[in-house]
């Protein structure tokens, strides 16, 4: 997949300007790449556009003018992408009762292990997670995960980690706009 160039980074004064209507396009962009599954897991297929929202909304809030600052946070973004042939995904586990919230994580420190994508030809492609998003005793509670999709088509996304387990066909509109994302790289 492309990745983010310095020049795709407006400065902030400028973002502010514009920042609407790039919000707006990018709300879309998520909305098209975002699946629930379960009540805890939400995914977000990251792309160009969702990825260069992120760096500009960073950018905007610290108001970074030193380049450094800002090629960081490139880095960092960009590593979210996939290469190519890999789709880039964030995954929000989601748990209103903070109370509840480190038990839970602990319980589910296994979950690395039980994602998968599901292909139209009937492949799982197993999720692979940044080990920096976890400890020895539990999960972070958003995660970046890629998918080494290949040449296949993406159909769904399934959990076989008993607690969590499930699976959630994608919808066309998410579907035709991973294919996209991958016809990008």
């Amino acid at each position: 997949m492309a990745h983010l160039e310095r020049q795709d980074i407006l400065d902030f004064v400028t973002y502010a300007e514009r920042r609407d209507t790039i919000r707006a396009s990018a709300m879309a962009a998520k909305a098209l790449r975002r699946v629930h599954l379960g009540q805890h897991l939400t995914f977000l297929f990251e792309n160009l556009e969702t990825i260069r929202y992120q760096v500009l909304e960073m950018v905007r809030v610290e108001q970074m003018v030193r380049e450094a600052d800002i090629r960081h946070e490139l880095d960092t973004y960009n590593a979210v992408l996939g290469a190519d042939g890999e789709l880039g995904c964030t995954l929000l586990i989601e748990i209103p009762e903070e109370k509840g919230r480190p038990e839970l994580l602990r319980r589910w420190r296994d979950l690395p292990g039980h994602i998968h994508l599901v292909c139209t030809d009937g492949s799982r492609i197993k999720a692979g997670f940044d080990p920096e998003q976890m400890s020895e005793d539990q999960l972070s509670s958003v995660q970046f995960l890629k998918f080494a999709v290949g040449r296949r088509e993406p159909a769904a996304l399934a959990v076989d980690l008993p607690e969590l387990a499930g699976e959630v066909a994608l919808e066309a509109g998410t579907r035709r706009a991973l294919l996209a994302d991958l016809g990008a790289s």
